[in-house]
């Protein structure tokens, strides 16, 4: 291995939180990163936790933990500390806190929130600021082990894996008319609440003593401090990292069984949800469910009984928000309907909570909803049930209406809410501000990100850059000006050339600031990071000689260089 470089640790050039060098801080924990999936791969495991120690030691990691916690959207949310870290000079003194020395974490402050489903609540546990910065810190040096050994198919709190791509590796096993026509829908009882103390300070490659202290922080509930004897805490940062190396092993395992083809055993895992294809009810009744079941249960799991079952493929099942069917014409896949109605249900929540909103305002409101739901689904059949849900919007919206002018005819409530686009009517708009349709968007291929796939290693950083680009031209769909100037800057931020993605967010920053005469015209844009973007305008510090250049090149632009590939304004 590498001799221990004194340039991963040091990082004395900074003075207060708006001086720090992200692009460096970033550049240094990549590296370490890559070096301990490096050690992963090699085996040397005695490597792996020197370098884990480097990094939590180092003050690029801190920089790192700190802020991730403090620009999540739980940074308002204090523990029971009631402390949040909402100014720089707090974040500056947060980071020599995050001393491993004599740490001992604080109880966590126990909520509880809805489930998705609207079956009762589940419980969720705050960590303190500080307890949530030591994961982030500890997550930073464990997430590279744990993707260098993760199983291929799991694609739960992944990086860069999704839903879709879970749904995809579904398709792949089940598309085939040779596939297998019965499926295990697993479903693990509690599994945040009931992992193994024991089992993961075993297995678990992060610093014992602190892991114990997270998993044995207990709880404060109507202030009262209740113990915690098993289980992680649902809220803390690290929390689903420990549940994939809890279930990781379990396709390796299967694939051991069950090597010959005539079985046909395929697991899809997505966090604790997960499904197994198998050749016969029988094969998966009586010799998959077990095997599963033995190996829960040394990790203090269990099934959840009322929601495992086995299904033929032709009743069809649901999986992620999806229902996933085998019709006459082949394998069907579309939104499930228990997650339609409740997505319809939502909407008409919102609309009857604005019912003396601006139109505007409701507009405003609605159009993220639909645009989050519709883009989620469009991977798979969806025409169908976009008309429909267009349909059911549209009589929210015209009860809406009509509701706000009870004196008023038909004729005059239309021509007041309602336009004329093209060919279409019957658009709900303003001047210059419509409501999206579920049938905006209409399907999309998604392909699945490669199994074997680790975004710390360097040879696969290239593949993710490729994805990376795709995905985001198909998030700025329709925003044309954002779409160039993405691509423009070559998918990075000109102040700490990083990357923007839809994880880290951005802000449209004017070079030269309106007031000072700037305009909104393109070559006066630049697409940045929040947080470069808040700091520039905090201390205006003078930008390096690759970012003025940068600037100049863009600036120097002739209309003639990008003629057909962006709108003049």
């Amino acid at each position: 291995m590498d001799a221990l470089s004194q340039c991963d640790v040091a990082f004395d050039v900074w003075q207060n939180w708006n001086s720090i060098d992200w692009t460096r801080v970033h550049q240094t924990t990549r590296r370490l990163q890559a070096r301990i999936a490096k050690a992963v791969r090699n085996g040397d495991w005695r490597g792996v936790k020197r370098l884990q120690k480097l990094l939590a030691r180092s003050t690029s990691g801190k920089f790192l933990a700190v802020r991730r916690v403090t620009e999540n959207q739980g940074r308002k949310t204090p523990g029971v500390d009631n402390v949040t870290w909402s100014s720089p000079e707090s974040k500056t003194q947060a980071i020599s806190t995050l001393d491993s020395k004599g740490y001992r974490a604080l109880p966590l402050r126990r909520v509880h929130i809805p489930k998705n489903n609207g079956d009762g609540t589940r419980p969720l546990g705050i960590p303190t600021m500080r307890d949530r910065a030591m994961q982030a810190l500890h997550l930073l040096t464990l997430e590279p082990i744990s993707e260098s050994t993760a199983d291929g198919n799991s694609y739960g709190f992944r990086p860069y894996r999704s839903t879709a791509d879970a749904m995809a590796q579904c398709r792949n096993a089940l598309a085939r008319k040779d596939a297998s026509k019965w499926v295990l829908e697993g479903d693990i009882k509690g599994c945040f609440d009931n992992i193994s103390h024991d089992w993961l300070l075993t297995h678990v490659p992060v610093d014992k003593r602190i892991l114990e202290q997270w998993l044995q922080a207990g709880f404060v509930e109507s202030n009262r401090l209740f113990p915690t004897e098993a289980g992680t805490p649902q809220g803390g940062i690290i929390s689903p990292v420990l549940a994939n190396l809890t279930l990781d092993g379990l396709e390796p395992l299967l694939l051991e069984r069950f090597k010959s083809r005539k079985f046909k055993v395929h697991l899809v895992r997505y966090a604790d949800d997960f499904v197994v294809t198998g050749s016969s009810r029988e094969l998966l009744e009586q010799r998959v469910k077990p095997v599963i079941e033995e190996f829960l249960a040394k990790r203090g799991l269990t099934l959840s009984p009322t929601k495992t079952k086995i299904t033929h493929i032709t009743e069809g099942f649901d999986f992620l928000g999806w229902n996933i069917r085998w019709v006459r014409q082949g394998l069907r896949t579309v939104p499930s309907k228990k997650n339609r109605l409740a997505f319809y249900d939502k909407l008409r929540q919102t609309i009857r909570s604005l019912r003396t909103a601006k139109q505007d305002e409701l507009i405003a409101t609605l159009n993220p909803l639909i645009r989050g739901w519709a883009q989620y689904h469009r991977c798979v059949a969806v025409s169908e049930t976009f008309h429909k849900m267009d349909h059911l919007l549209f009589c929210a919206l015209w009860k809406w209406s009509r509701r706000r002018h009870p004196n008023k005819g038909k004729r005059w409530v239309k021509r007041r809410y309602f336009r004329k686009e093209g060919a279409r009517d019957w658009v709900f708009a303003t001047e210059g501000f419509r409501l999206l349709r579920f049938s905006d968007f209409p399907y999309r291929d998604h392909y699945k990100v490669k199994s074997e796939a680790n975004p710390y290693d360097p040879q696969w950083e290239h593949y993710f850059a490729q994805r990376l680009a795709k995905q985001m031209m198909q998030t700025l769909a329709g925003r044309n000006r954002l779409r160039w100037l993405w691509k423009q800057q070559e998918g990075k931020c000109p102040f700490c050339h990083l990357p923007v993605t839809k994880q880290t967010g951005w802000h449209v920053h004017h070079r030269m600031r309106r007031a000072d005469g700037g305009s909104d015209h393109w070559t006066n844009l630049v697409i940045t990071h929040p947080t470069c973007h808040m700091q520039h305008h905090t201390v205006r510090p003078k930008r390096t000689a690759r970012v003025e250049s940068e600037e100049s090149a863009l600036l120097c632009l002739d209309r003639s260089d990008i003629a057909g590939s962006f709108p003049s304004g």
